[in-house]
C-alpha cells in the first residue's frame, strides 16, 4: 500500500443511465454550469455563457488546443475476419494502435484497410492490447486516416442499431473544440466543447487573456481504474508541450495577480507536470516552454502547484479523471456537487454539461 490509502471505491457514485448524454446541446454555451466555491461549499446551477461572471479581467483560461484525429479504422485478414483498430501515434518503426478483435493475429499478418489498398503488417505485439504495424506501401497516418477514418467517440456515446455503429455526420465536427489546431489526441479536451468563437471574444474583450497547451489525449483517459489502491494505477503517457509565447502568457498573468483557470483536466496535467519540474521553486519558475510526455496520475490528497480554477465536465465513477477532481475540490464536495447535477438532471459525460469550481 501506499502511505496515502486511497481507494477506488471512493470514486464510485450511482448515475441513472437516462443522463449519459448522447448528443451535445446547440448552442455550444447553453451547456448548463454547476459552479462550486472550494471556499463556501456553496453551488450555483448556470448556464456556460455566464462564465463571464466568475472569470475577471487579468484571469487567464487555458486551453488544450489538441484536435481529435479520425482515428477509428477497419481492417481485414485474409480469412475475412474484421479488427477494428484506434491509431494512437506514430514511431520510428511503425504506427502503435489499439486492436479489438484481434487477438489471435500473429507477427508478420497483412491486413488489408477497408476503403484503402494499403496494408498493414503487424510488427509486433505489446501490452494493454497495444500493437506496432508497418504500412505497406508507406503513408502517412494522417492521409491515410482522412480518408477511411471515423471520429473516435467514446463507447458510452451510442450509434446506430445495437450503440455501435459509426458516428452520426455531425459528431466530426461538435465532437472536436472549436479552436482545436494541433492534429494527434484520440478523444476530446471535453470541458472546451462549450465555448464557441463568440463567447471566446467576448471574454477576451473583457481583459480575460487566453493560453494554448497541447495534451494529445490518448485512451488512457477511459481505462477504469481497477487497483483498489489509485496509487497502483498504471497511467498511459500522453504527450504534451507549453510553446515559449504561452508560457509568457502564463507567467505575465501569474505577475499581475491574475488566476490560472484550466478548460479540462488535460491542461490542468500539462500545467502540473510542469510544475513537478521544480518541485521547490515558486510556481512562476516552472512556466517554461517545454514538450514531452507526461504519465502524471492526480489523485488525493494532491498540492495543486498551478492550478487556481477547473472547468470539467461530469466524469465517469472510478475514473483517472474523477480523482483529479476530487483532489481539486475534496472527495466530500464532490460528492455533494454530483449529487445535485444527479437531482437536477445535469447531462453527464462527453456531451453533457460542466462544472466550474473556484
Amino acid at each position: 500500500m501506499s502511505e496515502w490509502s486511497v481507494r477506488r471505491a471512493e470514486l464510485e457514485y450511482d448515475l441513472p443511465p437516462e443522463l449519459i448524454a448522447q448528443h451535445a446541446v446547440e448552442p455550444r454555451d447553453a451547456a448548463r454550469l454547476l459552479v462550486l466555491d472550494r471556499a463556501t461549499g456553496t453551488l450555483h446551477h448556470r448556464v456556460f455563457r455566464d462564465l463571464g461572471e466568475y472569470v475577471a479581467p487579468g484571469d487567464c483560461l487555458v486551453l488544450n488546443d489538441t484536435r481529435v484525429i479520425p482515428a477509428r479504422f477497419f481492417l481485414r485478414r485474409r480469412t475475412g475476419g474484421r479488427v477494428e483498430a484506434l491509431f494512437l501515434h506514430a514511431e520510428p518503426d511503425g504506427w502503435v494502435v489499439l486492436l479489438r478483435g484481434g487477438a489471435r493475429l500473429r507477427p508478420g499478418e497483412r491486413l488489408a484497410c477497408e476503403g484503402h489498398p494499403t496494408e498493414l503488417v503487424l510488427h509486433a505485439r505489446r501490452d494493454r492490447g497495444e500493437a506496432l504495424l508497418q504500412p505497406d506501401p508507406p503513408i502517412a497516418p494522417l492521409d491515410l486516416l482522412a480518408r477511411i477514418g471515423q471520429t473516435p467517440l467514446p463507447p458510452y456515446i451510442r450509434r446506430g442499431a445495437g450503440g455501435h455503429g459509426p458516428p452520426e455526420p455531425g459528431d466530426a465536427e461538435r465532437y472536436q473544440t472549436v479552436y482545436a489546431a494541433r492534429p494527434g489526441a484520440v478523444a476530446a479536451p471535453t470541458a472546451g466543447l462549450h465555448f464557441t468563437p463568440e463567447l471566446l471574444a467576448a471574454l477576451a474583450a473583457r481583459g480575460v487573456r487566453q493560453a494554448a497547451v497541447t495534451l494529445h489525449v490518448g485512451p488512457g483517459t477511459f481505462v477504469p481504474i481497477e487497483a483498489d489502491d489509485l496509487a497502483d494505477h498504471p497511467m498511459h503517457a500522453e504527450w504534451f508541450e507549453l510553446t515559449p509565447s504561452a508560457a509568457e502568457t502564463l507567467r505575465e498573468t501569474r505577475a499581475r495577480g491574475g488566476r490560472l483557470v484550466a478548460v479540462g483536466t488535460t491542461a490542468t496535467r500539462v500545467l502540473e507536470s510542469l510544475a513537478g519540474t521544480v518541485p521547490d521553486g515558486p510556481p512562476e519558475a516552472s512556466l517554461r516552454a517545454a514538450q514531452g510526455w507526461t504519465r502524471l496520475f492526480i489523485y488525493p490528497p494532491y498540492r495543486f502547484r498551478q492550478v487556481d480554477a477547473l472547468i470539467t465536465n461530469f466524469h465517469l465513477p472510478g475514473s483517472t479523471l474523477l480523482a483529479l477532481v476530487m483532489a481539486f475540490a475534496s472527495p466530500d464536495l464532490i460528492r455533494r456537487a454530483y449529487a445535485a447535477a444527479v437531482a437536477e438532471r445535469y447531462r453527464f459525460y462527453s456531451y453533457g454539461d460542466a462544472m466550474l469550481i473556484l
